[in-house]
């Protein structure tokens, strides 16, 4: 739907294209009629052409207020456009000698009434003209003048009113409930200041949310405003930052002074990392538009001026980079962390995005809570609205197990490479290369529950192998650490023992597997090096950090490390060796099995663990083997199904 405001500005728009067209018509207009000679004669030369047969064509027009004939007419001799006039009196014999010589030499004659005698041709051929001119005039200055106009206001605030009718309020905010005890003091005192102000307590000026994205933190800030019934500013750090330096500053006193008519009220800055970073620092000195934006901001919240009644509320997902003044009591006093879920928090955030969608019989919340750790809200919308349209696609009534499992895979590792072709050769050895991942997760006492395997690849990965801890802690033991860097390598494991040969496919499980150990020795303590710290997390070197990093330990240290590092991981490598050797029947049993299905299901590796085979096939595509499902395609007439996978297969039979 086109907006009507559109309208008229494209409207406006071609105003100025139409009237500099109206100026091009008039001067082709004038210049036109310059170009056509007009000849004056007099009374006695007209009368003579008129008897020498030296006229080929009149007309006369009546002029009755001068009391005279206007005639204009050609000669014989005249070129293309050129005329003669003249002026005649106003007499019956004049009219009857032009009637005669017409009749007798058959030239042309025309007579015209005087227009000049109707008062409304008079407006229409003197005013009008005058009129448009003036109306496409006050037009052009009109809309320069709304662009100086818009100019005046660069440095007005952009903070914007949030006047919506669907409020938000805490019941839309699920699985944060220790946050929201957090902010309830703030909307008690916006609803009754009195009482507060009796014990002479003094309510946070400034609240900071801080945590991963898509963890709620708008949503908070939106609740907040919702359940205290209050004006809502909102505004990023970003609208504060302009090429000018004080621009930014003039719109943070705008903003405040708006503020101040409206109170009490709330004003949320999202992304305040844009504005507040740390003043003096970077390679490249100071940024003198944002350094002005901050003071600005900072005086404004503490400082000479007394801003009641006013709470600000901020979001950012890195706190580290904000300036020291910021965070002080008096400015941003209360600081809340909005953490990941837990799995009771998901499962309350699964029943908030889960009330308008239908789900299949058997499905829990509880247990998708459980198959989750480590997502967010925003994941856990997009879980539910990315198995959604799936069921759609596969014109399904309702949602089931099969649509949230794929929707999961796309979360966490993108779309399948349905289309992407590998050779038995490299389906057999990431299929061992998955086996190994899951057989040492089985093994293993402390390890995860193997939720999924699979050999279908997303993104750049040939196949993975989803593990969930069996419970969620707050800190990890070194055997949990140890065991996590044995699954990582126990692909790689598999591989060695199977084929005698080694592959490029488990860079990544190194990359993760070297930053657990190193992290383990020179961070955790977790060595033969003792209980010291010789590493801390890296900063930014954007923010004046760890250009010059200082070694904290001498070069024998560094070896230790090395050594210490070295040894970590050929001890779990050496025990994952041990486990697959033990286990090599397990190993083949699930290698060849994901050949043939492609993915495995915790139930079906239980169920396959337990007794040596898959259970019994039902009606479900999804569930079949690859064998099966290719009988079933060849019986169909399906062309070259024996080169086709499980997914190009299962997509042709639901046409």
């Amino acid at each position: 739907m086109i907006n009507n405001t559109d309208k008229r500005n494209n409207k406006k728009d071609l105003l100025p294209y139409l009237f500099i067209l109206l100026i091009i018509v008039g001067v082709f207009y004038f210049v036109n009629v310059l170009n056509k000679k007009v000849n004056v004669l007099t009374y006695d030369e007209f009368m003579d052409k008129l008897k020498d047969n030296k006229v080929t064509e009149l007309q006369v027009t009546t002029k009755s207020s001068a009391y005279t004939y206007e005639v204009k007419g050609v000669l014989q001799g005249y070129k293309d456009g050129e005329k003669f006039f003249v002026k005649l009196p106003l007499s019956e014999n004049v009219m009857k000698k032009l009637i005669e010589a017409s009749d007798a030499y058959e030239f042309k004659l025309v007579v015209k009434e005087d227009p000049g005698s109707s008062a409304f041709i008079i407006i229409i051929a003197n005013v009008l003209p005058l009129l448009i001119l003036v109306v496409l005039a006050f037009l052009l200055f009109s809309r320069q003048m709304a662009g100086n106009k818009s100019s005046m206001d660069f440095g007005k605030s952009r903070a914007k009113l949030n006047a919506d009718t669907n409020k938000v309020t805490f019941d839309n905010v699920a699985g944060l409930k220790e946050e929201k005890e957090e902010l309830k003091e703030l909307i008690d005192f916006l609803k009754n200041p009195k009482k507060f102000q009796k014990l002479g307590a003094r309510i946070p000026k400034g609240v900071l949310l801080f945590g991963p994205p898509g963890t709620g933190k708008t949503l908070l800030a939106k609740a907040v405003a919702g359940e205290a019934d209050v004006p809502f500013y909102f505004i990023s750090g970003s609208d504060f930052v302009e090429l000018f330096v004080g621009v930014g500053a003039s719109r943070v006193r705008d903003m405040f002074q708006q503020a101040k008519r409206n109170a009490p009220c709330l004003i949320f800055i999202d992304e305040i990392d844009a504005v507040g970073r740390q003043r003096g620092t970077g390679l490249g000195g100071g940024h003198d538009e944002r350094e002005q934006t901050l003071n600005q901001l900072l005086t404004e919240m503490d400082g000479f001026g007394a801003n009641e009644g006013i709470i600000i509320i901020a979001a950012t997902n890195r706190p580290d980079v904000l300036d020291p003044a910021l965070l002080r009591p008096g400015r941003f006093d209360r600081q809340v962390t909005v953490n990941l879920p837990d799995v009771k928090g998901r499962e309350e955030i699964l029943g908030v995005h889960a009330r308008n969608k239908k789900l299949a019989d058997g499905i829990t919340l509880a247990n998708l809570a459980k198959r989750t750790p480590g997502f967010s809200g925003a994941d856990l919308e997009n879980l539910l609205n990315e198995a959604a349209l799936l069921a759609v696609r596969r014109n399904k009534e309702v949602i089931t197990m099969s649509e949230i499992d794929e929707a999961t895979d796309r979360v966490l590792m993108g779309p399948a490479k349905v289309s992407h072709k590998y050779s038995e050769n490299d389906r057999k050895l990431v299929a061992y290369h998955e086996a190994g991942h899951a057989v040492i997760g089985l093994k293993l006492k402390n390890a995860s529950d193997v939720q999924k395997v699979t050999i279908i690849p997303r993104g750049s990965a040939g196949g993975y192998n989803m593990m969930v801890p069996t419970e969620e802690k707050m800190c990890s033991t070194k055997t949990d650490l140890l065991e996590e860097i044995t699954g990582l390598l126990g692909g790689r494991t598999a591989e060695e023992i199977t084929f005698g040969e080694i592959t490029t496919g488990a860079h990544n499980d190194f990359e993760k597997a070297t930053k657990i150990a190193r992290s383990m020795v020179t961070e955790y303590g977790m060595s033969n090096l003792g209980p010291l710290q010789f590493e801390q997390q890296e900063g930014s070197v954007f923010l004046g950090r760890d250009y010059n990093k200082s070694q904290h330990f001498s070069n024998e240290v560094a070896n230790e490390i090395d050594m210490e590092m070295r040894r970590i991981i050929n001890e779990c490598h050496k025990n994952a060796t041990e486990i697959i050797k033990k286990n090599k029947d397990l190993l083949k049993l699930i290698a060849e099995t994901l050949l043939e299905y492609e993915t495995l299901t915790k139930e079906q590796i239980d169920y396959l663990v337990e007794n040596g085979k898959m259970p019994e096939e039902d009606d479900n595509y999804e569930a079949m083997s690859l064998t099966k499902l290719r009988s079933i395609a060849k019986d169909k007439n399906i062309k070259n199904a024996s080169k086709m996978n499980k997914s190009e297969i299962i997509k042709e039979l639901n046409k």
